[in-house]
């Protein structure tokens, strides 16, 4: 395990400043639309999702963690940060002996999904019909948007599709009518054991990943995660029954044969993407130390 005076990568202060001030300033543009949306009252179906779904709020993202084995220079303000450690030259690290004992049990589970997940060939036939089997035969949409097919329209597409849906985050939200119409019966408890990287939602989670195991993971690899989450998401309601062409989103239109095409060639290059993070994301846990074997 690092210690300030033995395998810490250190960086001076200007070099470490720097890198977080350009992070925060990444992260101000990306959520500017987010913070100014919530000041005026409106909401958006794609931006709004990685706020409002996932546990992480834009000046969170916005604080920057180098991860472990580096040392910050003139960094006493850090000694108020949850897991970390500053030594009496004023140089931060992270307390990684400490972080494990807490959240030991968190790293286990992610490392043991990512390894498992990777493992796997990609399932590229589902064509994000989770979507369209959320609002399956309801009286309410899970989106103030009108649907592009019709409420009869759209029930006849899931009618007409096998759904297989492997994500219990995306099947728990299916209604009463379409989860039965599901081939996997996916659960929290079996979450492991349905993993796979075709899986818009799967991608997504790396992001999630990366922000609760914070601030052991490097902040760069957290962005990059975001970034990719937000990119599966915009295609994951353009193949929605929502009409967003009013927002610029053009429909991906999986109820036909192109539609489908365009849907499993994106579905393919966020596979590849998301097992890069997953993969770098393991590679850091694995760095944590021997405690986690």
């Amino acid at each position: 395990m690092p210690t300030p005076t033995t395998d810490l990568q250190l960086l001076e202060a200007e070099v470490w400043r720097a890198r977080a001030t350009a992070h925060a300033e990444a992260v101000d543009a990306l959520t500017a639309g987010r913070l100014a949306r919530q000041v005026e009252g409106r909401t958006h179906p794609v931006d709004d999702f990685l706020w409002e779904y996932y546990a992480f709020r834009p000046a969170q993202l916005a604080r920057w963690h180098p991860g472990p084995g580096v040392g910050l220079a003139d960094a006493h303000e850090r000694a108020a940060w949850s897991g970390y450690l500053v030594d009496g030259s004023g140089t931060a690290y992270l307390d990684v002996a400490g972080f494990v004992r807490r959240r030991g049990r968190t790293v286990g589970f992610v490392r043991d999904l990512l390894t498992a997940t990777l493992s796997r060939p990609g399932r590229f036939g589902c064509f994000g019909l989770h979507e369209w089997a959320m609002v399956y035969r309801a009286d309410e949409t899970r989106h103030d948007w009108p649907l592009r097919l019709g409420r009869e329209g759209t029930d006849a597409v899931v009618e007409g599709h096998q759904v297989a849906c492997s994500h219990f985050d995306a099947y728990r939200f299916f209604t009463p009518d379409a989860a039965p119409r599901n081939a996997l019966r996916p659960t929290r408890e079996s979450q492991v054991e349905h993993e796979q990287p075709g899986c818009l939602h799967a991608g997504m989670d790396v992001y999630k990943w990366c922000f609760k195991l914070a601030p052991a993971v490097p902040s760069d690899l957290t962005l990059d995660a975001f970034l990719l989450a937000r990119d599966i998401r915009e295609l994951d309601m353009r193949a929605a029954p929502y009409d967003l062409r009013a927002l610029g989103y053009a429909p991906v239109r999986i109820e036909t044969t192109e539609g489908k095409r365009e849907y499993a060639e994106a579905q393919r290059a966020f596979a590849r993407r998301s097992n890069a993070l997953r993969q770098r994301l393991l590679d850091v846990l694995d760095g944590l130390g021997p405690e986690l074997g």
